[in-house]
C-alpha cells in the first residue's frame, strides 16, 4: 500500500489552530539536536570525568542547563523511537536495538503462543522499524515551516520506507544496516546508493571520502553544510554521531596522548574510548562554531543528548577482523590490545551496571539545553526528565500545538528550562522486556526506584537513589508498603500503554529434563548436532554449547537446510553482549556470495538466558548457513537455536 503524505494533512492540522503560521514561523528559532551514541553519564567533563576530555561540552554547559536526572532507554532504537514519538517503548513497539534488521510482515505476531517446555515465559519480539503511522518531531516541524535534515546514526528501520527521508527530514545523509558505522569508521565505507542494485551489504545515502577519512568528522561535515544552506530559514538538525558505538574506530594520534593517562578516581582508563569521545566533542564543538559563525548561535535552540548508558560489557575491538579491516583503510589503526587490553569501553560509577540493564549505569545519561535569552545559563536541573519528553518540551517551547493524531507518553519540561521550576511528575518508567533472563520495568517515582522482571520468581528491587546511587541496598524486604505503592504504579503503566510484556508459557514444565552434561566437556558431534565449529572452541556446559573465539572470526556452520525462504532465526544464548551475524547460500549458489546475503543482529548482554531473532530475507531454498557470534573476548552460551520458514515444520537444535 502506498505510503499516505501526512505531513501534508498534519500542515492543515497545524494552520487551522494557527493564525499567520507563515509569519510566526520566520520568528521561531532553529534546533539543533546532537545525540551521541553510548556515551555514558559520567563520560564528559562536565558530568564528573577525571580521565575523559571534553572541552568543547563542558564550555557548552556555562551557557546551557544540564540535567543531572535525565533517562533513555537501556539501548539505542527504543530510546531513537521514544525521542522521535514522544512515546514509551511499551507503546510503540520498538524494545530492542534490532532497527537493523528486516522489518516483519503485515500481521505478524509479535509474542509466540507457544515456546519449548522448559521455557518458563512467552517473550516477546521487538518491533524492528518505526511505524510510518507515527508522526515524528521533525514531521511537526517541517509543516510548521522547517527545513529538516538528519546525518548520522539512524537505526529505526532497515528498509527505505523506513529511512529518515520517510519520516519527516528533507535532507538525511545515513546508511543501512547502522548497529553501528557504516563500514567502520574510516572511508571507504562501502555504502552504495538507494536505487542501485542489490547485492551489497548496506545501502544509503552516505558517499565514501578520501581514504582514511574519519566519519564522525564526515557527518559533522555534512551537517554543518545543511547549516550553510539553511541559514535563511527556521531548521531543525539531527546530529546523531555514530561515535562512540562500536567497532570502536579511533583516530591513532589522540588515542596515544591518553594512553599514559591516570585518572585519579580510578574509574576510567581506556585510551580508545577517550580518542572517540575527543572526536566526538571536536563534532560538537564544529557546529557550535559554524552557528556562531553563521549568526545563528543566538536563536537556536542546542540539545545534547546520549541514546543510552555507557557501554561496560563489551572489551575493544569487536572483533579481530574488523580491526584488521580498520586498520588496512585508515593506515592509522595498530594493536588495538596494546592500547585498550580487556578493558571495557568505559566505566559508569558511581553508577551500577550499564547499556542493555535497567540499573541507572543503563538508563541515566547527559542532558543539556541551551537557547540564548531563554534558558538560564550555567545552571543545573534534577528534574527527572526522559527520552519521551523531549517531543512534547521542544513543541511547547516553539509554540507549536501536538499532533492531533499523535499520542504521546512524555510531559513539557519546557518550564523548568525557561523558568527554572520543578516539574510534576508523579512517575517514570523504562521497560525493558529482554534485560535479564525475563525482561523487566522499572519505575522511577521521586528518589524511590522499583524494578520488577518479569520472572514471577525474581524478587522486586527497590532502591532510594539520592541515599544510594550506586543500587547496592535492595530495601524490598524491609518497605513492603513501598513496593506494593510502586507495584501500582507499574501495573496502570502496562495497562495504559499496552504493553506486550512476557507473560507465563502454558506449556512450561519445570520438571522438563535439563540435559545437564559434564561442565566444560568438549563438544562432541552428536552434541553439535551437525553444526560445525570454524575459527572456533566448543565446548559443553550444563546442556548449552560454550563457543570461544581464536582470534578470528568465529562461527557455527550448517548445511543440507532445504528451507525455503524467507526464514526466522531465533537462539537462546547467554553472552557478554556484542553482534551477531548470519550469512546464507541456497540451493542455486555453489558458493557464498562475496557481498550480501548477510543479516546483523544484536546480543544483549546479559548474565541470564534471553533469545534473539533476526530474519533472513531468502530467496530460495536455504541450504548453507553460518552464525559468526562474537566469542572473540568472551565465550556465547547457545541452549538452542530454532529455524522457522513457511510451508516446512520448525527445527530445533536443543544442545
Amino acid at each position: 500500500m502506498p505510503l499516505i503524505p501526512r505531513p501534508l494533512v498534519f500542515a492543515l492540522a497545524v494552520a487551522t489552530g494557527t493564525t499567520g503560521l507563515a509569519a510566526t514561523a520566520a520568528r521561531r528559532p532553529n534546533v539543533v539536536m546532537f545525540l551521541v551514541d553510548d556515551m555514558g553519564w559520567v563520560d564528559s567533563g562536565v558530568y564528573g570525568s577525571r580521565y575523559y576530555e571534553t572541552p568543547h561540552l563542558d564550555a557548552f554547559a556555562a551557557r546551557a542547563m544540564r540535567f543531572t536526572d535525565a533517562y533513555a532507554q537501556p539501548l539505542c532504537s527504543p530510546t531513537r523511537a521514544s525521542l522521535m514519538t514522544g512515546k514509551y517503548s511499551a507503546r510503540h513497539g520498538i524494545t530492542t536495538a534490532s532497527g537493523h534488521q528486516p522489518p516483519q510482515p503485515p500481521g505478524h505476531v509479535f509474542r509466540p503462543a507457544s515456546a519449548p517446555a522448559n521455557q518458563a515465559l512467552l517473550t516477546p519480539q521487538s518491533k524492528n522499524y518505526l511505524d510510518p503511522a507515527e508522526i515524528t518531531y521533525a514531521e511537526a516541524l517541517r509543516a510548521a515551516g522547517y527545513r529538516t535534515g538528519h546525518f548520522g546514526k539512524w537505526h529505526l528501520g532497515l528498509t527505505e520506507p523506513h529511512w529518515p527521508e520517510r519520516q519527516g527530514f528533507d535532507v538525511a545523509f545515513h546508511c543501512h544496516p547502522d548497529p553501528g558505522p557504516p563500514g567502520g569508521y574510516f572511508s571507504p565505507y562501502g555504502v552504495i546508493a538507494s536505487g542501485t542494485p542489490r547485492g551489497q551489504q548496506r545501502v544509503g545515502t552516505i558517499t565514501d571520502g578520501p581514504p582514511g577519512e574519519y566519519i564522525v568528522d564526515r557527518v559533522t561535515d555534512e551537517a554543518i553544510r545543511f547549516l550553510e544552506a539553511s541559514r535563511d530559514r527556521p531548521f531543525l538538525l539531527n546530529v546523531w554521531q555514530y561515535g562512540v558505538h562500536g567497532p570502536w574506530g579511533h583516530k591513532l594520534e589522540y588515542t596515544r596522548q591518553f594512553a599514559g593517562k591516570q585518572d585519579p578516581t580510578g574509574r576510567q582508563g581506556n585510551p580508545i574510548m577517550a580518542s572517540m569521545l575527543r572526536s566526538v566533542d571536536e563534532s560538537f564543538g564544529r557546529i557550535l562554531a559554524a552557528l556562531d559563525r553563521l549568526g545563528l548561535a543566538d536563536h537556536t535552540i542546542v540539545i545534547f543528548n546520549s541514546d543510552n548508558g555507557g557501554n561496560v560489557h563489551s572489551n575493544v575491538p569487536d572483533t579481530a577482523k574488523t580491526a584488521r579491516a580498520e586498520k588496512a583503510k585508515s593506515g592509522q589503526l595498530a594493536d588495538w590490545r596494546k592500547w585498550a587490553g580487556n578493558l571495557p569501553p568505559t566505566n559508569n560509577a558511581p553508577l551500577r551496571d550499564g547499556k542493555g540493564t535497567l540499573y541507572e549505569g543503563g538508563t541515566r545519561v547527559p542532558l543539556l539545553w541551551s537557547w540564548a535569552g531563554k534558558i538560564r545559563p550555567g545552571t543545573t536541573s534534577d528534574a527527572v526528565v526522559g527520552h519521551i519528553d523531549f517531543y512534547p518540551t521542544l513543541l511547547e517551547l516553539l509554540g507549536l500545538p501536538r499532533p492531533a493524531q499523535q499520542v504521546m507518553d512524555g510531559v513539557s519540561y519546557a518550564r523548568v528550562l525557561t523558568a527554572g521550576v520543578g516539574l510534576e511528575r508523579r512517575a517514570f518508567f523504562n521497560y525493558f522486556p529482554h534485560a535479564r533472563n525475563s525482561g523487566g520495568v522499572s519505575v522511577r517515582a521521586g528518589d524511590w526506584k522499583l524494578i520488577r522482571w518479569f520472572d514471577p520468581q525474581a524478587p522486586r528491587e527497590l532502591y532510594h537513589l539520592r541515599e544510594d546511587l550506586g543500587e547496592a541496598r535492595n530495601l524490598a524486604e524491609t518497605q513492603p508498603a513501598r513496593v506494593r505503592e510502586l507495584d501500582a504504579l507499574i501495573d496502570g503503566f502496562l495497562r495504559d500503554t499496552g504493553a506486550l510484556a512476557p507473560v507465563p508459557n502454558p506449556a512450561y514444565n519445570a520438571a522438563a529434563p535439563s540435559r545437564k552434561r559434564a561442565a566444560g566437556a568438549p563438544a562432541t558431534a552428536a552434541a553439535l548436532r551437525r553444526w560445525v565449529p570454524k575459527a572456533a572452541t566448543v565446548t559443553t556446559r550444563e546442556g548449552a554449547l560454550v563457543v570461544e573465539g581464536d582470534g578470528r572470526s568465529p562461527f557455527l556452520a550448517v548445511t543440507r537446510l532445504d528451507q525455503a525462504g524467507p526464514v526466522t532465526l531465533t537462539l537462546r544464548a547467554r553472552t557478554a553482549g556484542g553482534v551477531a551475524r548470519v550469512q546464507w547460500r541456497t540451493a542455486a549458489q555453489a558458493e557464498f556470495p562475496a557481498t550480501g546475503q548477510s543479516v546483523e543482529f544484536t546480543l544483549a548482554a546479559s548474565t541470564e538466558w534471553s533469545e534473539a531473532r533476526v530474519t533472513l530475507p531468502v530467496e530460495g531454498s536455504l541450504q548453507h548457513l553460518r552464525l559468526y557470534l562474537p566469542a572473540q573476548k568472551a565465550p556465547v552460551e547457545i541452549d538452542w537455536i530454532d529455524l522457522v520458514s513457511p510451508g516446512r515444520a520448525p527445527r530445533r537444535w536443543d544442545f
